[in-house]
């Protein structure tokens, strides 16, 4: 009976012994290590290509060599990418040596400038950055961008940035004109999401993401979310011969209506839709009514590298009606994701028919 007894005690400490041990592993999982797997037994839909040609018309400058760009090329014909934007940044030699590098394929790339920004801070600059536009157009830029602002100005563009130097500013004018007459569109990167302007604590919920892209309002002269959108619409009013892409959604997935205000009051703005799938696929049905209504002003547009599950998991969010799944290998949240399915008519206008419509050159 004694021995029964121990062997009692023994369990019921091996018992508690392991149940504190799993106690204190949940209380030290952190966040970034958490991978959850879905355990939902419902339809999962394999996606391998695109449901109608597709248009990237947010990519970049990825390819390191020449063979690089031809497992590119092979990627996109797997996937049904029919043409790619290369959003350079740059001017100069550096603009020509990428257009040198997707020469081979020159039905499969468009290589877009920058704008030379140097000297912006003295008189008359614009003389040399019209003319160093007009050079990149000449050597094969179909478009401009992606121009970014963040809040303390214009630093996206090589060789220089133009802090101070926001898009509205009155001596942007010459060259967003320039664009119009050449019909170069502009791709714009104004702002970051909402949450990167909220502290990066436990309310926060996108909080891996908002701790790595937090953006200081301290800084001297940093304009704020809202006031960044605002100098987008500055813009695009005072320049409605230029064709402006508000790239990521302007965004503003968070509230999709302050982007279908701007849709309904400027008819040359369009948005893409790149590096914000993981956003706006949590909220399906809300997404799935905006981008609907919305169908003639949205691109696809990828931002996410050149592997081909991401050109994949792209399409399975826009076309499938697909829920609760993840992929945290290409998204860094917590949260489950959930298909779009998005109507024929609206994926190929945004696969497609709107980026032809704005690149008639």
């Amino acid at each position: 009976m004694k021995s029964f007894n121990l062997f009692i005690l023994f369990l019921v400490a091996l018992f508690l012994y392991n149940t504190t041990s799993l106690s204190q592993d949940v209380n030290n999982l952190k966040l970034k290590d958490y991978r959850p797997v879905s355990i939902y037994k419902i339809p999962r839909t394999e996606i391998k290509k695109a449901k109608y040609p597709a248009i990237d018309m947010h990519s970049h400058d990825y390819a390191q060599s020449d063979s690089m760009v031809d497992n590119w090329v092979k990627i996109m014909d797997e996937t049904g990418i029919e043409k790619t934007i290369i959003l350079s940044y740059t001017t100069g030699q550096k603009f020509d040596s990428t257009i040198a590098k997707y020469a081979r394929y020159k039905s499969r790339f468009e290589v877009w400038c920058g704008f030379d920004y140097t000297g912006f801070d003295n008189p008359g600059w614009q003389k040399h950055a019209v003319e160093e536009l007009e050079r990149c157009f000449k050597n094969g830029a179909k478009g401009v961008g992606e121009l970014g602002d963040k809040g303390l100005g214009e630093y996206y563009s090589r060789p220089v940035p133009a802090y101070g130097l926001h898009i509205d500013d009155p001596r942007m004018k010459p060259l967003l004109e320039k664009c119009a007459e050449l019909r170069m569109p502009v791709n714009v990167h104004v702002a970051e999401d909402e949450w990167m302007y909220l502290k990066a604590d436990s309310t926060n919920d996108g909080l891996m993401n908002a701790a790595k892209w937090h953006v200081d309002l301290t800084k001297k002269g940093i304009l704020d979310h809202d006031q960044l959108i605002a100098t987008l619409e500055t813009a695009v009013k005072n320049n409605p011969k230029t064709t402006f892409i508000a790239c990521h959604l302007a965004n503003c997935w968070a509230n999709l209506s302050t982007l279908g205000k701007l849709f309904d009051k400027y008819p040359n703005l369009y948005a893409d839709i790149a590096a914000r799938f993981s956003e706006i696929a949590p909220v399906p049905r809300h997404v799935h009514q905006f981008m609907e209504k919305y169908r003639n002003r949205l691109v696809y547009g990828t931002d996410m590298g050149i592997e081909k599950k991401m050109y994949t998991t792209t399409f399975r969010i826009l076309e499938t009606a697909d829920e609760h799944f993840y992929e945290q290998w290409l998204f860094d949240y917590h949260w489950p994701l959930y298909g779009l399915s998005l109507s024929d008519e609206t994926l190929k206008k945004l696969y497609r028919d709107n980026a032809k419509k704005i690149m008639k050159h």
